[in-house]
């Protein structure tokens, strides 16, 4: 095993009591201000992400209009203030703001304070801290976590049951970053107040009113995102975890595709799917995801985390063909044209030991909504894949894995051209692991057209049932260790318990060639 970095020195209830206190030191700061309705408050939590040489987003939202007021520093008291950023919070977003801190110290803790001021007149609202760790310039270990699927299946917030219980258990790990695969809410499945659990027992949720109707407006898509807020366990994970976000389908509706996804509302003058178009403000509004400038509103990014890594976020939905893996001419597509061109560009110019994609969807995992379709050589969606995996190997890039979520189980998967129909590629890693709090599934059936062994899965049985609650134990996340001085990437598999199901080691390779110098971005 690689081994682990050390633990921070600071606890999570060290952090909690100084956030808390915060709040007190607010209020004697301005001591003429004592009724809490005139000062504006955080609505939900506070989040960071797509933390990135130097670089990071700041998220909140308030209960009001009210301008967001961050400073930074590197130390918890915040005796030096390394940067102080606003930013107005405004009905047009939900009264929600992000804002970029940049020019930050590599390989650091950073601690951020957050509070929203009222514009008209200026009085402060409560302080809230928070914190991550810039991606560092030198050969520092790094450790992260990937899942997905979070309140799914109308399995939401049971706070007799703990809440959202995996949050806590990956706080624990202590990680640097977080990769969220997607379905960060179930736009298309309702919270009912009360679920029946297989042992009789009642799974009771806690409800909202935007969380009873299927999403359709802007309004019910921004309230999925609120309700998350709900719960203590999801607060205190992002306020110390930074979160690099993607979508899949739910954030939308179940395996939408844009051909396929729409409803009375009608469509867009560019012949989006207005439900889809409100479905994407929402996630901008809610994620900490950075500002791409001309390209806004695009999910698909790099995000370079020192010389060790590089993290290629992709879309699987926003591109693809159509709804369904299916069609009389055996021609399909999941990334499109732009979003391939530009992963293979990218890849080739990474200078990175390891190259991360991290996907909404797994590639071998037999699928209509996804790429693979069974055993046989390349067809449809899978020749994209295909054509990305041939055009690695000739560039000489190695070190590639893929992480996911989406099946609602946690798997391994080692891909081998040996055992393959198509065979012009290098081996490869794929890691599966969800969901945070969703229902459970058994595993899924792979293909041998990319060659995929399952070098281990895990899911709930078959005398269970499909759908099985949180409250089983079988809620999934991974995690990622690299080691700085060896480059050695330890990959484990982990349950809501934080118990160690499954772990592999795997050695750098050098590169085959020089990378490509990309041209663009």
């Amino acid at each position: 095993m690689a081994t682990h970095r050390a633990s921070r020195a600071w606890t999570r209830r060290q952090f909690l009591v100084r956030s808390t206190s915060s709040l007190a030191i607010a209020s004697l700061a301005k001591p003429g201000i004592s009724r809490a309705a005139d000062r504006p408050q955080i609505a939900g939590g506070i989040q960071s992400g797509d933390i990135s040489d130097g670089s990071a987003v700041i998220w909140a939202r308030a209960d009001r209009p009210a301008r967001m007021q961050v400073e930074c520093s590197t130390v918890e008291s915040f005796k030096t203030i390394i940067a102080s950023v606003s930013r107005d919070a405004l009905p047009d977003t939900d009264f929600t703001a992000k804002l970029l801190l940049d020019d930050l110290p590599p390989g650091q803790d950073i601690f951020y304070r957050v509070r929203f001021d009222d514009i008209a007149t200026g009085i402060a609202g409560e302080s809230r801290i928070g914190h991550f760790r810039t991606a560092p310039a030198a050969g520092q270990s790094i450790s992260f976590l990937w899942s997905g699927d979070v309140a799914g299946q109308g399995w939401g917030i049971d706070i007799s049951r703990g809440g959202y219980r995996s949050y806590r258990t990956m706080l624990d790990n202590r990680p640097d970053f977080f990769i969220h695969s997607g379905d960060h809410i179930y736009a298309d499945c309702t919270i009912p107040s009360e679920q029946k659990l297989p042992n009789g027992e009642i799974w009771r949720n806690v409800v909202t009113e935007e969380k009873s109707e299927v999403a359709h407006t802007l309004a019910q898509f921004r309230g999925n995102y609120k309700y998350n807020h709900l719960d203590a366990h999801f607060r205190a994970f992002h306020a110390e975890v930074p979160m690099f976000a993607q979508w899949d389908d739910h954030e939308v509706t179940n395996d939408w595709s844009p051909k396929g996804s729409y409803d009375e509302a009608g469509f867009e003058d560019d012949g989006t799917p207005r439900l889809v178009a409100r479905a994407r403000r929402a996630f901008f509004d809610f994620m900490p995801i950075r500002d791409l400038g001309p390209r806004q509103g695009r999910v698909y990014r790099k995000i370079a985390y020192g010389p060790l890594l590089d993290v290629f976020m992709i879309d699987m939905r926003s591109y693809r063909d159509d709804t369904w893996n299916k069609g009389g001419d055996h021609r399909g597509w999941i990334l499109g044209a732009q979003q391939l061109a530009w992963l293979k560009r990218e890849l080739a110019a990474s200078q990175a030991t390891w190259k991360v994609i991290a996907a909404d969807l797994p590639i071998g995992l037999i699928s209509l909504d996804a790429v693979a379709l069974g055993d046989g050589p390349p067809d449809r969606r899978e020749h994209e894949i295909a054509d990305l995996l041939g055009s690695i190997k000739r560039a000489g890039v190695r070190n590639i894995v893929w992480l996911t979520a989406d099946m609602h189980y946690t798997a391994a998967h080692y891909y081998d051209p040996n055992k393959a129909q198509f065979q012009d590629f290098e081996p490869f890693w794929e890691f599966v692991s969800g969901p945070l709090h969703a229902g459970t599934w058994g595993p899924g059936e792979l293909d041998n057209t990319f060659g995929p062994v399952a070098m281990y899965r895990n899911g709930c049985s078959e005398a269970q049932g499909e759908n099985l609650a949180p409250c089983f134990g079988l809620q999934f996340f991974g995690r990622v260790d690299i080691d700085g001085v060896s480059g050695v990437m330890t990959v484990t598999l982990k349950d809501v318990d934080n118990r160690d199901l499954w772990s592999v080691d795997i050695m750098p390779q050098p590169q085959a060639r020089p990378a490509v110098v990309a041209q663009h971005s």
